[in-house]
């Protein structure tokens, strides 16, 4: 195991702090009624703070205490941060560059900050179960222990073979759904490369209530043909292009799916990554284009899941399980 200090955050219980992570190239945590955390000189002295601005039973405020030295005190110039996002499934891995910052004028929800360069970010579905399993901490800030060296490998372009084994989830945590996702697009990813994902939107788009075919060979920008009828004679006609390439999907093959889809009509471009900017504001101005993501797709699987054919659920395997319901 590496030597190198990696530490965890997270940007809020819905990813408040994105913007400012990604944008201002920083890592932050909240509790702004604390002030500057440079005041405080130990790990008591955050407690009482703590417990004078926000209350709580003082024995209980361990955790969040050393969130606050470890921000201000511990984490270093040169240790690596990595960052698991919530708002577009990508996890961020950096190296910190700066001291600690009480900067309330540029985000007053989360003054607490450091700066940090980003150097790569790369999908959830780069990492294993258990790698993920342990940035999925409770904690907004927290150190990484048990899987540094999968984080290192990823930034230094060094895939290791734990990388590259498959982990099926064997436990259940707080961030069961987000992890079920991954492994289905995991699964995806392994085994329905090209026309095996062709094959299996079709089966899809099938159990939504269409009937779908697939082009051939003689028509590489529409793949799918979905219609409600029959023989395809009735309104709406769907023209689907599928992509199962790595990397964010550019402008240019989706204009040339669009280029074949004529006013009454409507075209559907699926893909197992995601699109750059670029793509998704030529689809808004497209009131009959419609972008589906890999993440999107695994929503839809999972929808119609109890309805796939049994080739389908044996390449991706699922259990019924159940959680607790929190009602309000």
């Amino acid at each position: 195991m590496s030597e190198q200090a990696v530490w965890g955050i997270h940007a809020g219980k819905h990813g408040e702090a994105h913007e400012l992570f990604v944008k201002n190239k920083v890592i932050a945590i909240g509790w702004p009624k604390l002030g500057d955390l440079s005041k405080y000189k130990d790990r008591d002295t955050y407690k009482k703070k703590y417990q004078e601005v926000y209350g709580g039973p003082i024995g209980a405020l361990g955790n969040r205490a050393g969130m606050f030295y470890r921000l201000a005190r511990e984490m270093q110039p040169g240790d690596l941060v990595v960052y698991p996002s919530k708002i577009d499934k990508q996890v961020y891995i950096g190296r910190i560059t700066g001291s600690y910052m009480y900067s309330p004028d540029i985000d007053r929800r989360f003054p607490n900050q450091r700066k940090v360069q980003w150097r790569k970010n790369v999908p959830r579905t780069t990492f294993s179960q258990p790698a993920l399993y342990e940035i999925g901490s409770a904690l907004t800030l927290f150190q990484v222990k048990n899987y540094t060296d999968e984080f290192i490998a990823v930034l230094e372009g060094k895939p290791s073979e734990e990388l590259l084994e498959e982990e099926e989830i064997g436990t259940i945590s707080e961030d069961v759904e987000e992890q079920t996702k991954d492994f289905v697009l995991k699964q995806l990813k392994k085994y329905y490369k090209g026309e095996a994902l062709e094959g299996l939107v079709v089966h899809l788009l099938e159990k939504m209530g269409y009937r779908a075919r697939l082009t051939g060979k003689n028509n590489p920008s529409v793949d799918i043909i979905a219609h409600k009828d029959e023989f395809g004679f009735e309104p709406p006609l769907i023209k689907c292009q599928v992509k199962t390439e790595e990397g964010t999907i550019k402008l240019a093959p989706v204009e040339k799916l669009y280029s074949r889809v004529n006013q009454n009509e409507y075209g559907l471009f699926i893909a197992l990554s995601d699109y750059n900017d670029k793509v998704y504001t030529f689809a808004e101005a497209k009131h009959n284009l419609r972008l589906v993501n890999g993440y999107e797709l695994v929503d839809l699987i999972l929808h119609y899941y109890d309805e796939l054919d049994t080739k389908y659920k044996n390449t991706i395997p699922l259990g019924k399980i159940f959680l607790p319901s929190v009602t309000k």
